[in-house]
């Protein structure tokens, strides 16, 4: 297994509150392991003992236990869509990572998730992408990672490049082959120690964040379009279209489409959904633009879908964010 040794290490004052740290935790940990049935010992202390009673090391190694069982893309889903996830707890998580003087490589993975999850719940929900610069990234992460120049070294360049191409896009479609997301997550898993360096952190964060903004952009014209068609073909008195690409019929009522639609609005709210739903929606797209154009029928797409494009499905936790 892959470890790095990071220079990140906490004050004597962030010591001094691992009790606080736990008792700030326990209750995300404890409904972690609820959650996904995970096999680990109980917690050692009861949830109403005072912090300044809690055996540090003890707590540590229940926290790190737990850790060590929960994939990062449990974690993504659980803290997505939790009415927990305030700012203290992803401050406590970040904190909790970060100390690690061993750092494998899902501890990046999450550390990386939590500082897109903390600037998107930090950050201003009207922001422009103009806005979303490095020194603004840094100025939001700082009470956790601290203040420092932010300066991006030129291995990360590319970083640019890749969410340019990824504004460029103006389909899902476009988004979900083109490469990038696979790119954006090897750059990462190439970083090795360099991750923990505070600008690559922040370079990381503003570019999680911004293809997670791209990535549900996209996806929401997707559903939108295909409404509008749908209705636009219930206008032409067309009642059934063959979605056979899509894993529906060859005959799929247009009404039921309509309805199918509404409720993959609710479920692609949530970040972690699975690529399989996605791979239809880009197919779907493709055969209500078939149906309006029967002359200009779209060729099915080359390649296959990236891996784990959902935002937040893939388990190595490199998927995009917000």
């Amino acid at each position: 297994m892959t470890e790095f040794h990071s220079s990140q290490n906490p004050s004597q004052a962030q010591k001094q509150d691992v009790g606080l740290v736990f008792k700030a935790l326990q209750p995300i940990y404890s409904a972690l392991v609820r959650e996904f049935v995970i096999e680990v010992p109980a917690c050692p202390f009861d949830p109403d003992c005072a912090p300044d009673s809690i055996d540090g090391a003890k707590a540590e190694a229940w926290l790190r236990q737990v850790d060590g069982e929960i994939q990062v893309h449990q974690l993504r889903q659980f803290l997505q869509t939790t009415p927990m996830a305030n700012e203290a707890v992803l401050r406590n998580l970040i904190f909790h990572h970060m100390q690690k003087q061993t750092k494998a490589a899902a501890d990046r993975d999450k550390i990386d998730f939590l500082l897109v999850q903390y600037f998107s719940l930090c950050a201003p929900s009207g922001l422009d992408d103009s806005d979303v610069d490095l020194d603004y990234v840094a100025q939001v992460l700082e009470p956790v990672l601290g203040q420092h120049e932010i300066k991006l070294p030129a291995w990360l360049n590319p970083l640019d490049t890749l969410m340019q191409s990824a504004g460029r896009c103006r389909r899902l479609s476009e988004l979900l082959h083109s490469g990038i997301l696979e790119q954006g997550r090897k750059l990462k898993g190439q970083s090795g120690e360099r991750f923990f360096d505070p600008s690559a952190m922040v370079a990381f964060a503003r570019f999680s964040f911004m293809i997670r903004r791209i990535f549900f952009r996209l996806m929401h014209d997707d559903l939108n379009a295909i409404q509008d068609g749908l209705r636009e073909l219930e206008r032409r008195g067309i009642s059934t279209i063959d979605c056979r690409r899509a894993q529906f019929s060859a005959e799929e009522p247009v009404v039921r489409l309509r309805m199918i639609c509404q409720s993959w609005k609710v479920m692609f709210h949530a970040e972690y959904s699975s690529g399989q739903p996605l791979r239809m929606l880009v197919d779907l797209r493709a055969a209500v633009d078939d149906a309006l154009n029967p002359a200009k029928k779209s060729a099915p797409a080359k390649g296959p879908l990236a891996a784990g494009a959902a935002a937040g499905s893939s388990k190595s936790g490199a998927g995009p964010g917000k």
